[in-house]
C-alpha cells in the first residue's frame, strides 16, 4: 500500500506525554502513515529527548506550544491519568480530534464532560480499548452476535499482571493524586469489562465484591489506598451472570486477560497472552480455532495483517486502533471503534466498583 493510502497519510499528529504509551501511539501512527509533528512533556529538555527518542520533528515544553502548531491535526493524550481530563479538554477545546488514553477521566463527572465536550465540538474522540481490535475478539463477537453461542449464560474473565508484586515494586500509578481513586481496576479492568461487554453485546448492571490494598507502603509511596486487586460478581441485562478477577500482585502474569463465555449452545474461550486462537467449546467437539483467513470471518479478516501462521498480537492490535481512529478522523464509519462514550461507561463501571467494595451486597451500575 502507497503512503497516500494509509488512513493516516497527510495527518500531522502530536502526543502529550513520552512514556511507553506514547512510544506505542508514536508507532502505530507511522504506520498508520501520520507525520509526527510535535511532542510535548513535562519540561522542554524532558519533550526534546522524547521528541528526538520516538523520531517526533519538535520537542514543545508544554501543552499550550503544543497545541499552537497548526499543522497538528490529531492529538494523542497519553499522560498520567489524573492529567487526561485537562488534557483532553484542551485539545477538544482548539478543535482537533483526540485519542486519550484510558482511564479516559478518573470520575464519572469529568468523563462526562469530556464525551459532551466532543460530542458538541463534532470532533473523533477515542480510547485505546486495543484488545477489541484482535482478530480472533472480532470473531467471538461475531459468533455472538450471529447467535451461534446462543443464550449467554455465564462469563468468567480476568485480568492477571505481576508488575506490583511486591512492596518494593512501584509506579506513579499507586499515587491516588496521579493514578486515581482506582488503580487496577481502571488501568486495567476497564479493558476486561469493555471486551465483556463488547463481545457479548450485552451490559452489566449488578456488581458485588470486594478490592484488596495488599501494600499500602511501597517503595517511594506511603499510605497507598487505590487496590492492588479486586473480585467480582456481575450480573447483565441479558440475564447472564459472571465472575471477575483483576490483580497487579498475580505472580507470573504478565499481562493474562482471559474471557470465557458460556453459551446454551457453544463456549468461547479468548486468552490475550495467546491470542492466534480461539477456544469453541461444545458438549462434543470442542476445537482450537485459528486465525486464519479461511476459516475466519470478515470481520476477524480485516484485522488480519499476516497470513495465518506469522504471528500477531498486541502491537498490530494497537496498531489496528490507531488506523481506525484516523479513518473516523477522516469521516469513514467504522464498526466497534472505542470512542468517549466508551471510556465514561468504563468510568462508570469503575465507580461502581468502588461503591461495591464498600457495600455488603449489590450496587447497580
Amino acid at each position: 500500500m502507497t503512503a497516500v493510502g494509509l488512513p493516516g497519510a497527510g495527518l500531522g499528529v502530536g502526543i502529550i506525554g513520552g512514556g511507553f504509551m506514547a512510544r506505542m501511539h508514536a508507532r502505530s501512527a507511522l504506520l498508520a502513515g501520520a507525520r509526527l509533528a510535535g511532542l510535548s512533556s513535562s519540561s522542554p529538555e524532558s519533550a526534546a529527548r522524547a521528541a528526538q527518542a520516538l523520531g517526533f520533528e519538535r520537542g514543545y515544553g508544554s501543552v499550550e506550544e503544543l497545541l499552537a502548531d497548526r499543522t497538528i491535526d490529531v492529538v494523542h493524550v497519553c499522560t498520567p491519568n489524573a492529567l487526561h481530563a485537562e488534557h483532553a479538554a484542551a485539545v477538544i477545546a482548539s478543535g482537533r480530534d483526540v485519542v486519550c488514553e484510558k482511564p479516559l477521566a478518573t470520575t464519572v463527572a469529568d468523563a462526562t464532560a469530556l464525551t459532551e465536550a466532543a460530542a458538541a465540538a463534532n470532533v473523533t474522540a477515542t480510547v485505546p480499548f486495543v484488545y477489541r481490535f484482535h482478530p480472533l475478539v472480532r470473531e467471538a463477537r461475531e459468533r455472538v452476535a450471529s447467535g451461534e453461542t446462543g443464550r449467554v449464560l455465564t462469563v468468567a474473565a480476568s485480568y492477571l499482571q505481576d508488575w506490583l508484586l511486591t512492596s518494593e515494586d512501584d509506579n506513579w500509578r499507586v499515587d491516588a493524586e496521579l493514578g486515581g481513586a482506582s488503580r487496577a481496576f481502571a488501568d486495567i479492568g476497564s479493558h476486561l469489562v469493555d471486551l465483556v461487554e463488547f463481545v457479548t453485546g450485552d451490559r452489566i448492571t449488578r456488581i458485588a465484591g470486594r478490592t484488596r490494598t495488599f501494600f499500602t507502603e511501597r517503595a517511594q509511596h506511603a499510605q497507598v489506598t487505590n487496590e492492588d486487586a479486586a473480585a467480582l460478581v456481575v450480573e447483565t441485562a441479558g440475564g447472564a451472570v459472571g465472575t471477575l478477577l483483576v490483580s497487579q500482585v498475580a505472580p507470573g502474569r504478565k499481562n493474562r486477560l482471559h474471557l470465557e463465555i458460556a453459551g446454551s449452545a457453544s463456549s468461547l474461550a479468548f486468552d490475550q497472552e495467546h491470542p492466534e486462537t480461539l477456544w469453541i467449546g461444545r458438549r462434543a467437539g470442542s476445537v482450537l480455532l485459528p486465525r486464519d483467513a479461511d476459516q475466519n470471518s470478515e470481520s476477524a479478516n480485516r484485522y488480519s495483517v499476516a497470513p495465518a501462521g506469522h504471528p500477531q498480537g498486541y502491537p498490530e492490535a494497537f496498531a489496528a486502533f490507531v488506523a481506525d481512529s484516523y479513518l473516523a478522523a477522516r469521516g469513514d464509519q467504522i464498526d466497534g471503534l472505542p470512542r468517549f462514550a466508551d471510556g465514561l461507561r468504563a468510568a462508570i463501571v469503575t465507580d461502581a466498583v468502588l461503591r461495591a467494595a464498600q457495600a455488603d451486597g449489590w450496587v447497580d451500575v
